[in-house]
């Protein structure tokens, strides 16, 4: 009974995280298919079943409208930043800074909808592969938790949100 119990709330909790993780009325650009989870929970009535469908993730860096205009985002619709202290190709954000404005990692994919050409990647001083636009290493910000925010956009004059085509955005 215990464990039929479990398998109920993990199967409620995983509908819940689910639900929470949509797209919060952002401008989806991006196109994706979104593959039905069945979740089959041990109950007293063996031949229940609750279906999930997970929210549909960017797949890929894409645009999405903000406050700001339209800007880059990661595969899971938060907001890219550049640092102008970094010089073209190499990041000086590490340690305590990469903990605060995590690296992209080069391995993401690009949408379709933008100019592959402007992507590359830069290696961080760990070894690890970062990527970039217009040759900046490009960033996500802890204090954004949600997509669509900008928390990040015009810290101490030195990070920046990036338009579609890999410029910053001016501070605003």
């Amino acid at each position: 009974m215990m464990r039929n119990t479990r398998i109920v709330v993990l199967a409620t909790v995983f509908a819940l995280v689910a639900a929470s993780c949509g797209d919060e009325g952002g401008e989806e650009t991006t196109t994706s298919t979104a593959t039905e989870t069945t979740v089959a929970a041990e109950t007293t009535e063996p031949d229940e079943t609750t279906t999930t469908s997970p929210p549909p993730a960017g797949p890929a860096v894409s645009v999405a409208g903000t406050e700001l205009g339209d800007v880059l985002v990661d595969p899971d619709g938060l907001t890219l930043y550049i640092f102008t202290n970094d010089s073209e190709g190499q990041s000086v954000c590490n340690d305590a800074c990469a903990a605060t404005w995590p690296p992209v990692a080069a391995n993401v994919a690009i949408d379709g909808s933008l100019d592959a050409a402007m992507f590359g990647s830069a290696t961080r001083d760990d070894g690890s592969a970062q990527l970039t636009v217009n040759g900046q290493p490009l960033y996500t910000f802890s204090g954004d938790s949600a997509p669509g925010e900008v928390n990040g956009h015009g810290l101490n004059g030195v990070w920046f949100v990036v338009d579609p085509q890999g410029n910053p955005v001016e501070a605003s």
